[in-house]
Formats: C-alpha cells, sequence, structure tokens
C-alpha cells in the first residue's frame, strides 16, 4: 500500500484529546490534525518525535490532515492510523501473503456474526464453509524487545471479539483471531497481560477452543506499507 499522495513530515507537540494532534511541519507550520487512534499509543510517541501524516484536499473537513506514522521512543516506526490495519490484512489475503488463508472462493467485510451481535473484520468463504476473521492492530513495543504485545489498554470489545470467535470454533466453524502488526523491528507477538489480564485470558480460552491465532508483520517506511511475513505468538 503506497501513500498517495506522499505524506509529508513533521514532529509531535502533543496529542491530547484523544483525537487531536499539535504538529509542527518541516516548513514550521503549526498544525491541529487528527490522530486515528482510539488506544493509549503507550510507548508509541513522545514530545518533539517524528510524525508522518497525510494533508486533506477536502475544503468541507474541518482538520487539515490526518497523522499516520510515528517514530517511537525506542527508535521503531508505528502506524498510528488504526483504519490502515484492515485495508492492509485485505490486500495480504488478495495477494496470498497470508498463507494460512489462502484459496478463499470469496470476501466479505464487516459481517454480522455471533450471539453478542458482533461484526466480523472478514469473512471468507472456502469450498469447506467460512472463516470468520478479527482483526486487531499492533503498535506496542517496548525498549530492548522485539517482541510486541496488544493491546495497549483495556479492551472489553476485544473480549467480546474472543468470546464470539471461540464460539464459532466450538460449533465447528473455522475461526481466526488476526494480529497486524503495525510496528517495525517486531519478530513475535504476546497479550499484554499487564494491561488487560482478562483479554489475555480471554485469548488463551479461544486458542483452547479451537481458534487460530495468527500474527503478520509490516514493513513500514514514509512511501509505502504491507504486510510481509509471518510472526511467532507467544502464548
Amino acid at each position: 500500500m503506497r501513500f498517495d499522495p506522499p505524506m509529508e513530515e513533521g514532529r509531535l507537540l502533543r496529542r491530547y484529546k484523544r483525537f487531536l494532534a499539535d504538529i509542527e511541519t518541516a516548513g514550521g507550520e503549526q498544525l491541529t490534525i487528527h490522530c486515528p487512534n482510539t488506544g493509549s499509543m503507550l510507548n508509541c510517541m513522545s514530545e518533539g518525535c517524528r510524525v508522518w501524516f497525510s494533508r486533506s484536499q477536502d475544503p468541507k473537513r474541518k482538520l487539515p490532515g490526518t497523522w499516520e506514522l510515528g517514530e517511537t521512543p525506542h527508535g521503531r516506526l508505528a502506524c498510528i492510523n488504526t483504519a490502515r490495519a484492515n485495508a492492509l490484512v485485505e490486500e495480504a489475503l488478495r495477494g496470498g501473503v497470508i498463507t494460512e488463508l489462502a484459496g478463499f472462493a470469496g470476501l466479505r467485510r464487516e459481517v454480522r456474526f455471533g450471539e453478542e451481535n458482533s461484526r466480523a473484520d472478514f469473512c471468507l468463504q472456502f469450498a469447506t464453509g467460512p472463516a470468520w476473521i478479527e482483526v486487531k492492530s499492533v503498535t506496542l513495543g517496548f525498549a530492548d524487545s522485539a517482541v510486541a504485545a496488544f493491546p495497549d489498554a483495556r479492551t472489553e470489545r476485544g473480549a467480546r471479539h474472543l468470546r464470539e470467535l471461540a464460539a464459532q470454533a466450538r460449533a465447528g466453524v473455522r475461526a481466526v483471531q488476526l494480529y497486524c502488526v503495525n510496528l517495525s523491528g517486531i519478530e513475535a507477538v504476546r497479550a499484554a497481560q499487564e494491561i488487560d489480564p482478562a483479554y489475555a485470558a480471554g485469548l488463551c480460552e479461544a486458542r483452547e477452543a479451537g481458534v487460530e491465532v495468527l500474527a503478520y508483520g509490516a514493513e513500514i517506511t514514509p512511501e509505502a506499507i504491507s504486510l510481509v511475513r509471518r510472526l511467532e505468538v507467544l502464548l
């Protein structure tokens, strides 16, 4: 996935009210842009860090741009725009990158399923039946470690998705939890038990119920981003 038009570089001044970020561009312009990330962005930013943003050409839009990438305090690149994760996964699915899910005959996005009226990110249709796919964007990294973690804040919604996937797996339907690791320099992923023990327990229960747990890592540059390889999941 190439960034078109090309992104611009700046420096982060502050992030606030969850969805707002003040930045200073390379040319010295100060802007308030949209921060498309509902998480805590723990270990993902610091004042003065480099950021890359896309400018909006829509005159009706209130904010002039969207924060896309950031340089973490540990020197990694992170895609903080969580809306990119599903597009990256779809690109990888259609390109055959995610080999465990190759060979599907149909793909639908945002499909309702389960007893708790959840919405799966993808439903793939195989000759043997459907496969329900839940995608999570991972950006939480740590100093001197190539292991990333999810989530970066408590997530009841994420726990509900795991319950729904586990119920499908117990019923004999294929169910997959897929971590889209939008952080450079990562070799493995784990549940952030220290942040959300309920989610970590739910992930183990889902795995025991037959849910497939996969992680794929992204190659990130200011010009493009794509999922390129499978990562280990540590449970």
